[in-house]
């Protein structure tokens, strides 16, 4: 697998402005009438999915926005896109819904902008999902590339997201796909928490999609001990993302009174501008050298972050979870107590220790075993959970 140096160094940084025009959708549906639903398609138009600048891929593509639910119940608008290899193949064929990692705050950033052009830095993992003749939607997340601001690490809008794109896959009819399709939940790092939270909440918010199981990875499960990791360290610039992505989800929170004015500078840069830049002016920041006093402190900031931590209720389908030993962003533990977390609760869980290696180079070494570890859930093959 070919995988672009800078690319990848970006991606380690980043685990931690295209404007999108949106068509009209029948009036039913824009004004929250009775048909709408989460997971309905507000717009599609022909897209395409090149890993590398012009590299063929044998696939369709689609850029579609369809309809979701925010953290707080209401609903949004997404955009995201479905990709199905023309292989010749006439029946049923699984789908994957595909979280990406962290990739930036501004529009410009959102996957679905980046994969016809071969800039997208996860194309390379999602080719191989593809190649095996499964079908993948990757949504790009609240408010990236749609309008407002990325809700960056906001677990249940994030969780929403990616079911609803599974669901919107589904009812494209040029995907040709159908209720009985068979799901599988993929994501690391940001998607780690994405593809958990999807987990999490599939068996009450999404019952009808029929999930197989969710590899997830590299599990930001808990963001204050996330944050306490990362502050002042080379991975900081996740703090002050992290902490934009919420004020945008919660304008109560008022990130910006918390803020000097090189934290305010900060953040207005970060909401512009994509991974490789966000990173490299957030690293080795402290919160106390940008703010006036420290948001993660207050009761409310700890509240709304609270309500993104994962473990609390035990995913309905198996799932694969993996974590590097060497983490340099995403501590080790934290995947531990989460995965302690869920089989407390029940669930499925097969753990897999990564011995050798650090953030990036996890969901790289392991995308073998995430495919084939998927293959067997749509085989109908007996999981093996190690609680």
């Amino acid at each position: 697998m070919r995988i672009r140096s800078t690319g990848t160094a970006l991606a380690a940084v980043a685990a931690l402005a295209a404007l999108v025009w949106i068509p009209a959708a029948p009036a039913t549906a824009a004004d929250g009438g009775d048909s709408a639903r989460p997971g309905d398609i507000v717009s599609s138009a022909p897209s395409a999915f090149h890993p590398l600048p012009g590299q063929p891929t044998g696939t369709r593509a689609w850029k579609v926005h369809y309809r979701s639910t925010t953290a707080d119940g209401a609903p949004n608008v997404v955009s995201g896109t479905v990709i199905v290899p023309q292989d010749g193949r006439t029946g049923p064929r699984p789908l994957i819904t595909y979280a990406v990692g962290t990739v930036g705050m501004g529009d410009s950033c959102a996957p679905s902008n980046n994969l016809p052009n071969g800039t997208a830095m996860e194309a390379n993992l999602i080719q191989q999902y593809t190649l095996r003749g499964w079908a993948v939607v990757v949504t790009d997340y609240e408010g990236l590339g749609t309008p407002g601001v990325h809700t960056y690490t906001v677990g249940p809008s994030a969780g929403h997201a990616v079911l609803d794109a599974a669901r919107a896959a589904i009812r494209l009819p040029e995907a040709g796909l159908g209720a009985d399709t068979p799901v599988g939940i993929i994501g690391y790092s940001q998607g780690g928490q994405a593809s958990g939270w999807a987990a999490e909440l599939q068996g009450s918010y999404a019952p009808e999609l029929k999930v197989k199981g969710t590899a997830t990875g590299g599990v930001p499960a808990d963001l204050m001990k996330v944050a306490a990791f990362n502050d002042g360290s080379y991975g900081s610039g996740l703090i002050f993302m992290a902490a934009a992505g919420q004020d945008a989800a919660f304008p109560e929170l008022r990130l910006d009174s918390y803020l000097n004015p090189a934290g305010r500078a900060l953040v207005a840069g970060m909401k512009e501008n994509c991974v490789a830049v966000d990173a490299i002016a957030g690293s080795f920041e402290r919160i106390s050298d940008l703010t006036t006093r420290d948001p993660l402190a207050q009761p409310d900031w700890r509240a709304r972050l609270d309500q993104s931590r994962l473990g609390r209720t035990a995913p309905a389908a198996p799932v694969y979870q993996y974590h590097a030993l060497g983490d340099e962003l995403i501590p080790y533990a934290v995947g531990r107590q989460l995965r302690s977390e869920w089989c407390a609760r029940g669930a499925d869980v097969q753990w897999d220790t990564v011995w050798v290696g650090e953030h990036v180079s996890g969901v790289i070494t392991h995308s073998p075993q995430v495919g084939n570890w998927m293959a067997d859930r749509f085989a109908g093959r007996a999981t093996h959970p190690d609680c």
